[in-house]
């Protein structure tokens, strides 16, 4: 029976995958009014749509940074997207040509020019535990 417990303990930690940690600072936040989203995405299929995050979490707003940590992560590759919800409604508020009226901010400090990057060039890779800095688009 001992033979037994040892060969499934064995058996569970070498089929275990280890967790990461990832640490998200978002700074050049304009004001303490509303809240910051960050929206962690694994799959490219549908990254920066909305309700098809791998993770979500909302913070109060503080004027300077805010950070979040997305806990228990299987190591991979991920996307950040963040922006700051002034009006609280849960979405990104666009003009009527799509760009965003509310600052937010891509993984890598990634820049929109025309079209929302991809998730190739927001990639972040999670190895072990790892802390990012982004900073907001006005």
């Amino acid at each position: 029976m001992k033979l037994f417990w040892l060969f499934t303990f064995v058996l569970v930690t070498l089929f275990q995958t280890e967790k990461h940690d990832l640490r998200v600072t978002v700074k050049g936040i304009n004001s303490s009014k509303g809240l910051i989203e960050f929206a962690l995405y694994k799959n490219p299929d549908v990254f920066t749509q909305a309700g098809k995050t791998h993770r979500l979490a909302r913070v109060n707003a503080q004027k300077g940074e805010v950070s979040f940590v997305f806990s228990d992560l299987e190591p991979g590759k991920y996307a950040i997207v963040v922006y700051h919800d002034e009006n609280q409604n849960k979405i990104c508020d666009k003009n009527f040509f799509g760009i965003p009226t509310e600052a937010y901010a891509f993984s890598n400090n990634v820049r929109p020019k025309l079209t929302v990057p991809s998730f190739d060039d927001c990639t972040v890779q999670l190895q072990q535990n790892k802390s990012i800095s982004i900073q907001m688009v006005y």
